[in-house]
């Protein structure tokens, strides 16, 4: 077994029982609706819910991770005798992973004989889970936890995050599309084609007409950038849409051979800043 625990933070939108799988613990963000004043954790309800409720017209808000939520967390491990590494969701998204720094930072100077390593995926949903699973892979095989390290932190840049949203009003109320293209985008069927740049932000990139053409355009994108076109992995992640999770797959194996790797929910958090039908695909690419 290896000798420092890998932690991460539940916008990896990776289902817990699959983070147990891969011996990773996680503290969760979480989000309330605007008709309530429950707040739950991003995996406390079934997605298949929260986008019922978004389809609605809810809205819900987010709260990252605290740092006492990770001084907490962490704690524990380092009282066993580990060292940590923790890999996080983008700084440009969240306050969590300066939290977690805070956290890490302030539990040195308890755990001086321990080691507590950080990443900034610079990453979001399936993408950020695809950085964390190939880190997973490379501490299976023997990796330190400096050599885990080092590797996220190359490998990030290399993880391509290309997806599409159904209606633009959640990222018309979030500031990612000017109102003009939302406004056209609305009377033409016009989809937005976007990606997650170097610095881990959500950047518009095209403009497709109706689903089936964003679809096709995300695609397209695997088949110019991807690192190994035709091998895995391929993650996807998706807000309740199923059937445009298996048309991607389609295209993927027609054009390309290589189906999905693994399927998943974009949680209530992410959700709740992209609305109802987005889908993302991930792979390692030349470039971001």
């Amino acid at each position: 077994m290896a000798s420092y625990q890998i932690f991460t933070d539940s916008a990896c939108d990776i289902a817990p029982e699959t983070l147990k799988a891969w011996d990773v613990k996680y503290c969760s963000l979480s989000f309330l609706f605007d008709d309530s004043e429950k707040s739950y954790d991003n995996y406390e309800m079934p997605a298949k819910a929260f986008y019922e409720k978004i389809r609605q017209g809810h809205s819900a808000v987010t709260s990252s991770v605290n740092t006492e939520a990770f001084l907490d967390a962490f704690r524990e491990t380092l009282e066993e005798g580990k060292d940590i590494l923790y890999i996080g969701f983008s700084s440009g998204l969240s306050a969590t992973y300066n939290c977690a720094c805070a956290a890490a930072s302030e539990l040195r100077d308890a755990f001086p004989s321990r080691r507590i390593l950080t990443v900034d995926t610079l990453a979001a949903s399936a993408g950020f889970g695809l950085i964390l699973y190939l880190t997973v892979q490379k501490r299976d095989a023997g990796a330190t936890l400096e050599e885990a390290a080092a590797f996220a932190e190359a490998e990030k840049l290399h993880v391509c995050h290309w997806f599409t949203v159904d209606d633009l009003k959640a990222l018309l109320k979030g500031g990612r599309v000017k109102r003009a293209i939302g406004a056209l985008g609305g009377a033409l069927n016009l989809k937005p084609v976007l990606h997650m740049d170097n610095e881990g932000h959500l950047i518009p990139m095209s403009i497709a007409r109706g689903r089936k053409g964003s679809l096709k355009a995300i695609v397209k994108k695997y088949g110019e950038l991807a690192l190994h076109p035709g091998r895995g992995p391929i993650f996807i992640s998706h807000g309740d849409c199923l059937d445009d999770v298996k048309a991607i797959e389609a295209m993927l194996k027609s054009q390309y051979g290589p189906g999905l790797d693994l399927i998943a929910d974009v949680g209530p958090v992410i959700g709740s800043h992209t609305g109802a039908g987005v889908l993302a695909l991930f792979f390692e690419g030349k470039e971001r």
